[in-house]
Parts: structure tokens; sequence; C-alpha cells
């Protein structure tokens, strides 16, 4: 599966829109039969569905996030079984959206996950809670699609559902793998060693790679996504830069080709760059890392710490790089 690339602000509105338009094209929700619906902030309220909690005016505004963060789901109510039955899945999958922006990470702060994890304990009063909850969570924090995806808040999603008695054994089978590969190189954890094998026919492997910070490119080239996320780290004058200096190595790897075929293949990457061929296959046969859909940039510091994992923001890169000094 292919990624869709998306523009590196990530803002909101469109992340929102994006994620309600797949929704559509799903066929989760009835998109077609329904009318235009006003902006949350001017919907009228209704006894079921989601309702935005009011801050209370004296809540500092400093304090108007957290407020948010660990109230934002106190007007639903889990106990009613029509909150399943008659759900408003656009509306919810929207509110959802913007619950995941107020706890996923920024250059200034890591991911939040303690409120998910609160609110699975919560959505886990039933199955049917439950199956709608872990839906939700699915469509923005785990869809390859969704500008919002973050296994850092999906964690706590895939140990509610395997901690529920609800399912059997084979029901199981999809959350145990999702969150085995969700814990795979987490930020700040060692990101997985592999072998690789350069044009010129010399070996080496990640951990040797001597640079300040690696850029791992997953890519492919046949994909259209690829080759414009890849002309958006050279059109990136710091990046540039970096890699000019030595700062910066980026090692560009595509998974899905053989090696017989990335031999005979035409070299089309930048010189700097280091053209790589996990020769062996252990990326994809020993799942090294997740790589669900492409491409897909994984940004490590000088001792192969994980700061950035499976991004296409190009922006994000430069901004936590810069914050680091």
């Amino acid at each position: 599966m292919r990624r869709i690339l998306l523009p590196a602000a990530g803002l909101l509105p469109v992340a929102v829109g994006l994620l309600l338009a797949a929704v559509c094209l799903l066929g989760v929700a009835s998109c077609g039969r329904r009318a235009a619906r006003p902006a949350a902030s001017e919907a009228p309220a209704s006894v079921r569905g989601f309702r935005p909690v009011e801050v209370p005016a004296g809540v500092a505004p400093a304090e108007r996030r957290a407020y948010l963060r660990d109230h934002y789901w106190d007007r639903f109510d889990f106990a009613d079984s029509l909150q399943v039955r008659e759900a408003d899945t656009l509306q919810l999958v929207e509110a959802f959206a913007r619950f995941a922006v107020l706890l996923a990470a920024t250059p200034e702060r890591a991911a939040d996950p303690a409120p998910v994890r609160a609110l699975m304990r919560r959505a886990s009063a039933s199955r049917p809670m439950l199956d709608l909850f872990a839906m939700l969570a699915r469509t923005v924090l785990h869809d390859p699609n969704s500008p919002l995806r973050d296994d850092e808040l999906y964690i706590p999603v895939l140990e509610a559902l395997l901690a529920a008695p609800y399912y059997d054994d084979y029901e199981r089978i999809r959350p145990e793998y999702d969150l085995r590969m969700a814990r795979c190189n987490r930020p700040g954890e060692p990101a997985a060693d592999f072998g690789y094998e350069l044009r010129s026919g010399t070996r080496g492997t990640l951990r040797g790679i001597e640079a300040e910070y690696t850029l791992l490119f997953f890519g492919d080239p046949d994909c259209p996504a690829c080759r414009e996320l890849g002309e958006a780290l050279v059109a990136s004058p710091m990046l540039s830069e970096m890699v000019e200096r030595g700062r910066l190595c980026v090692v560009a790897l595509a998974p899905d080709v053989d090696a017989a075929a990335w031999r005979r293949a035409a070299a089309s990457l930048p010189a700097s760059w280091l053209d790589a061929c996990d020769t062996e296959g252990r990326i994809r046969s020993e799942e090294l890392y997740d790589l669900r859909a492409l491409p897909s940039l994984y940004l490590l510091d000088a001792a192969k710490r994980v700061l950035l994992k499976d991004t296409t923001d190009v922006e994000r890169i430069e901004e936590v790089i810069d914050r680091r000094g």
C-alpha cells in the first residue's frame, strides 16, 4: 500500500478533511445521503453523539489544553448503547481527530498517551462501545494515509483490545500483530540494525554509519509519492547543507525491490545519498520496520536512536534537528 504524500504543514482542517473523505470512500458512513453539516463549534447540541466540553471561565489560557485533554469526552455517555447504534461516524471521526491533535507529539513535547488510555478504559464498558472507539482510533491513528497517524497514541488502544474479555483468539491476531509492530523502533529507542549493499559493491550496516544524524528513506522507484518526497528533501536548504557537511547521512532503500533488479536499475538518487539495498531481505522477512506504506522516513541521532518514526513531514524533520542545536 502506498501512502498519499501530504503537505508538510499538517494543519488540522486538512487532516480532518482528508480523514472524513477517507471515511466516505470506505463507506463507513452514509456520506452521500447526509446533508452538509455545520462546523463542530456550530453544530446543534443533541442528546446523543459527541458534544464538545466547555472550558470553565476560570481556567487560565495556558491550562486550556490540559483541561481539554483530561475532560474531552466528559459529555459522551459510554453506558448508552444507542450511542453506538445511532452513531454519527463522521462527527465522531472529526471529534477523535481533534482529540488526537491535543495529544500529538510536537518538537516541544512528546506524545501524551495517558488520555487515550483513560478513554479506552471508559470505552471498554461494552464490546460495541469498544469496537466503535477502536474503529475511530484505527482511522485516525493507524491508517497509513492519515496525517495524524501515531503509534504512541495507538498503542494504548491495542492494549485495551487485548485486555478486554470480548475477543476470541482469532480476533486477537490483528491487534497482537499491530501492537508488536507499533512497539518496533519507538522514539527514544535504538533503531533496528540491518546490513546493506551500495552500488559500488561496498557493504555496511546501519550501526556502522558515522554521522550526527541518519535519515532512513524507505521508498519505491515506481512510487510517485516517493519521488515527490525525495525532491522535497533535496529542496531543503538545511538538509542539503547538512548532507554536504557530513552531518546528515540519507540512506535510501527500496524494501520491495529484489537485489537483482536493484543492481540492474540505473542510479537515480543524489550522489551524496547512500543508494542502498537490503540484499539479504531482512527488513521485510524479519519485519524490522513497520512499512505498511511507502514512502516512510525515520530520523536517527548519532547513536542511532529514533527521533522521528514513520514520517513524511520534511518541515518536522528540520524542526527536530533545529531544536537539538
